[in-house]
């Protein structure tokens, strides 16, 4: 039910990071890991996750210097953060939550209570992002049987084009450009050529599209693509 939904990892410890990763990637969520914290500051620039799970203590910038410059950051202000700590004092809880903290979790931890927190967490600030159905005018996306229909009848994609309908979908109206959509859809370590985007762009259209229904994609000269937030049956 997670699919679609980005966490980024801030963990010093290489051991953890991996099981973090793993145990995440295994809950269907697109795990991005770094393991210091100004390295941190500059991928969420780069690349804002849905939310982050971030060690108190790392080199570079301490974790809580990070969550407080992230909370006075006019995008990043919104993104939730799980703290871990080996910190159990009030004191230290209290000061994590002040700083802008939306959880407080002490080390060692249940890896299953944090996977649940992490949930609790998206559903509340993010439930697009672990919705079972997106519904967009008539398209409709089943992420857990990857069907997709319009106006009730079936849309055949390929793995692909469903994985960038998913992507635009879950943000109608909003413009990618072509880098977003690759890192978004193909991810940051597979290198593709920016056309690819274009190509499957066509695919995409090619098959949402019957007689006199609206194209779902919007292109922005100069920008990139966006999912209509005014689809209509008819032109």
């Amino acid at each position: 039910m997670s699919a679609g939904a980005k966490v980024l990892v801030v963990e010093d410890e290489e051991p953890l990071a991996l099981l973090l990763r793993y145990n995440l990637e295994a809950e269907g969520f697109a795990v991005d890991v770094v393991h210091r914290g100004d390295e941190a500051e500059v991928s969420i620039a780069e690349n804002s996750p849905d939310l982050i799970v971030l060690d108190w203590m790392l080199p570079g910038l301490s974790g809580l210097e990070l969550c407080r410059r992230l909370r006075t950051g006019k995008e990043s202000r919104t993104i939730p953060i799980i703290l871990l700590t080996a910190r159990s004092e009030e004191n230290d809880r209290i000061r994590g939550l002040t700083t802008g903290a939306d959880d407080y979790v002490v080390k060692p931890f249940s890896l299953p209570e944090l996977m649940a927190r992490v949930r609790a967490i998206l559903r509340r600030t993010s439930p697009e992002r672990i919705a079972s159905v997106l519904s967009v005018g008539d398209i409709e996306l089943d992420r857990e049987s990857h069907r997709v229909t319009r106006s009730g009848r079936q849309i055949h994609l390929g793995p692909t084009e469903f994985r960038l309908l998913e992507f635009l979908m879950q943000s109608p109206g909003r413009v990618f450009s072509r880098a977003q959509l690759l890192d978004g859809v193909w991810g940051r370590n597979v290198y593709v050529d920016e056309r690819t985007v274009d190509v499957h762009i066509g695919r995409l259209r090619k098959a949402m599209m019957r007689g006199s229904e609206r194209d779902p994609v919007r292109t922005v000269r100069g920008a990139g693509y966006a999912f209509s937030d005014k689809l209509e049956e008819t032109a």
